[in-house]
């Protein structure tokens, strides 16, 4: 036979609050069996289904998305570890990236060198960097941040580099053009640039792409150090400019 235990026990063998088991059962996220006196009744499969709670909410998933998940067939279940997993993979690349800065500078020091500003404006730029990504988050839908977080992974500082000189060479290159006619074959290789580079970010995704068009357009709340960043690309004239060049193109 099954044991039972009363909520007493079984939060002394679960490692929970009695408080933290009367909320999941407020909840209906775990809801054990009840004595005829309305005493609740714990047994072994309830702690299963605790230790899932236990180990989804240490991921940082809410209660009411668990208790969704818990309920839903475990191959969906699979698909948010999967996206858990590679937004921790994506902190771990950020951690990394802050500790080598760190460690050059520390290099730097310990070999009686001057402080260098450049290695202290590196960490600052790292932890800017990671603290912008975590806020960008919102404007894009967990779909689409799981798939932005692949594209993440195969992603390195060289080509991050090479992306920002070549939207730089664009804007260089369409302030130049702004007196030109947007139909024109000047142009129109100008947005047919510009729409590579889009494409490169969102890979043809709508859910990326919808993300972009809401960050760009709540741009007036974004943290100054992300404003200071974006500012070479915050340029009304040519944004505006190169719309009038897509819809001529079709």
């Amino acid at each position: 036979m099954t044991k039972r235990y009363k909520v007493q026990e079984f939060a002394e063998l679960s490692g929970v609050t009695v408080r933290t088991l009367h909320h999941y059962d407020r909840l209906a996220l775990l809801r054990p069996s009840r004595t005829d006196a309305g005493y609740r009744l714990y047994g072994d499969g309830d702690l299963a289904r605790l230790e899932q709670i236990v180990a989804l909410k240490f991921l940082g998933l809410p209660l009411k998305q668990i208790k969704v998940l818990l309920e839903r067939d475990p191959r969906k279940m699979a698909g948010v570890l999967r996206a858990q997993r590679r937004a921790l993979e994506e902190k771990r690349r950020w951690i990394d990236l802050a500790i080598g800065a760190i460690g050059d500078a520390e290099q730097a020091l310990q070999s009686g060198q001057q402080p260098d500003a450049a290695l202290f404006k590196k960490i600052i730029e790292v932890i800017d960097m990671q603290e912008n990504a975590e806020f960008m988050k919102r404007y894009y839908s967990e779909e689409a941040q799981s798939k932005m977080a692949e594209k993440r992974a195969k992603w390195d500082p060289s080509q991050q580099a090479e992306v920002t000189k070549a939207w730089t060479d664009l804007f260089r290159d369409v302030e130049a053009a702004l007196s030109d006619d947007p139909a024109s074959p000047k142009v129109q290789a100008l947005a047919a640039r510009w729409k590579k580079l889009v494409e490169g970010f969102t890979g043809g995704d709508p859910d990326i792409a919808a993300g972009v068009g809401r960050a760009w357009k709540d741009r007036q709340n974004w943290p100054e150090s992300l404003k200071q960043q974006s500012a070479p690309f915050v340029k009304p004239e040519v944004w505006e400019f190169m719309q009038k060049a897509m819809k001529c193109g079709g």
